[in-house]
């Protein structure tokens, strides 16, 4: 089951949602506000892109490299 994040356009806010079918596109009230003009928003997700063997990367999460 897949998390979507999604945009409230009445408030603003975002928050996320576990949705039970990957095909369903029924769009959540806001919890803050509980409109119904909510809208899925892109995530982002981390890609790495190939790493040499000898690479002192330790795989630190996404956050700044400690390595440099």
């Amino acid at each position: 089951m897949p998390i979507y994040e999604y945009t409230c356009q009445e408030c603003g806010k975002k928050f996320e949602k576990l949705v039970r079918a990957m095909g369903d596109q029924s769009k959540p009230p806001c919890p803050s506000c509980a409109s119904k003009k909510t809208e899925r928003a892109m995530s982002v997700f981390a890609v790495s892109e190939g790493q040499s063997k000898s690479s002192p990367c330790m795989g630190c999460g996404g956050g700044p490299c400690p390595m440099g």
